[in-house]
Order: structure tokens, then sequence, then C-alpha cells
């Protein structure tokens, strides 16, 4: 099956959820009033709740209670709640995945996203859309799981999901990877094509046909958010330092180890809205 195939079964596409689709559309909307993203978001209880108790949780150390969407998206930022919300979208939109650890998964692409999003902060990329790139770039392997279970069932017993090998592996033995299937999907959704283009070339960034820093950021999230997950020594971790990305970026293995906080820190209390 080739990655058109994949994806022409609409059958087979996940469902996003409306308010999640509204909050695609935003991106394009340069005017896009909080008001508005506020109403859409309180009329779904269950997201307006987890939404709430991310902002009055203790990692925001606020001195007042946050009652309120509204007042919630200028605590946290428009566009912080709006990719928390996308990713609790996609979350909900793949929560019957079969084969996979998805507390892992999605552990695994906040982490890789938040990283990112800091290391893009250190070299002058735009940080949130780096995180969006970060956060939607597994869940092409959620869609394989769906549509390719036996196939990918094989590669799951030969190699762990989150492994550096993982989409070298997939493109051998299928002619494309997760990644692949995951810029295709957010085509599909009417992501801004510079978040496809980014995510595009996230596994290869220095041998994509255009560079992006954007990209670059996520590589290296994802080498971070990979290392905390499987709990790698340091010396494991040393020798699977991505560097022509790192000098690429001007980031160094010693400035990655010394300045950036355990991700486990840095993205605390954030991953409630993706469960």
């Amino acid at each position: 099956m080739d990655i058109k195939s994949l994806l022409d079964q609409p059958h087979k596409l996940p469902s996003v959820p409306a308010v999640t689709q509204k909050l695609i559309a935003s991106f394009s909307d340069e005017d896009v009033a909080f008001k508005q993203i506020a109403e859409q978001i309180s009329a779904d209880p269950a997201l307006t709740a987890k939404l709430l108790r991310l902002a009055n949780s203790a990692y925001f150390h606020l001195s007042r209670t946050i009652g309120t969407v509204e007042d919630a998206l200028h605590m946290l930022g428009f566009v912080m709640v709006r990719n928390l919300v996308l990713g609790n979208g996609m979350a909900a939109a793949f929560r019957n995945t079969k084969g996979m650890d998805l507390q892992q998964f999605w552990r695994y692409n906040l982490y890789a996203a938040g990283a990112a999003r800091w290391i893009a902060g250190k070299v002058g990329e735009n940080a949130d859309l780096v995180f969006t790139v970060g956060l939607m770039s597994g869940i092409g392997q959620l869609q394989m799981h769906v549509v390719l279970p036996q196939e990918v069932l094989t590669l799951d017993r030969e190699m762990h999901v989150l492994d550096a090998g993982r989409a070298a592996l997939e493109t051998e033995r299928l002619g494309f990877h997760n990644v692949d299937v995951a810029a295709e999907l957010a085509k599909i959704w009417n992501f801004p094509d510079p978040i496809v283009a980014a995510m595009r070339s996230v596994v290869d960034p220095l041998n994509a046909k255009e560079y992006s820093d954007a990209a670059a950021c996520v590589h290296m999230g994802s080498w971070a958010g990979r290392c905390a997950i499987q709990q790698t020594s340091p010396d494991e971790m040393q020798s699977s330092f991505p560097v022509t990305v790192a000098g690429r970026l001007g980031m160094g293995w010693d400035r990655i180890t010394e300045e950036m906080p355990p991700l486990a820190e840095m993205c605390a209390g954030l991953e409630e809205m993706l469960t």
C-alpha cells in the first residue's frame, strides 16, 4: 500500500472534534477573536474542565483562580491554548488505537514538542509554530496502526515506535514513514503550508529539498523527548546526539544538556490535556 492509498479511505480517517477543526481554521485567520475561540471551547464541558484545571494548577503559581475559558486564554496565551486543544482533539480522534501505549506515546509527543519549542526560542525561530509541528508530527504513527495493523505489528516486534531508526525501517518496508503520513494528514485537515512543509522535513532536515530551522528544532526535540521517555543513559544520549543538525542550529551538546530544563518539569501539568 502506498501513502495515497493509506489515506484515501475516508471511513478510516480519524474524526476530528468540531472545536479542533475550528481551531485549525484559525491558523489562517489573523483577526480571530479571543471571545470567539473561548465560546467554541466553552461549548465542550469536558475540554473546558481540563483547560481550567490546567490554568489553576500549581505549575503556573497564580495568585487568583481562573474561572473562565476567556481568562485562561489571556493567562496561557491564545496560541498555547490552541496547541493544547489541538493535541486534545488528536488524542480523542485516536483514542481507540490498538497496539500502542498511548499514554507513553502522547507524553513523548509533548516532551518532543516542549523541547523543540525551548530550542526554537534559543535560536530565534517561531517557537509556537515549532511546538505545533512537534506535537503533530507523531500522529502518522497512530494512523498507520489503525489502517495497517498487521504490517505495523511486525515492525513493532522488530523495533519500538520511538526508536531513532524507526522511520528508516518503515521507509525500507513500506516505502514511506510515519512522519510522511502525519504531514499528509495535516494537509488534509488544512493546516497552513509552513507547518506541513516543516513536518515533511523533520526526519532528515539537512537533506530536505528546502532546509527548515523549524524542522531541525523538532528533530532535536524528538531526540530529547525520546531520551527522556526511554530514560537513556548520559553516554547513550551523547552517542545518539544529532551533532550535524545541532551544529546547523548553533546548539551544541554542552548547551543542550546544561541549559535545557528537565522535560518532565518543563511540561508539567500539560499532559492532562492529551489524556
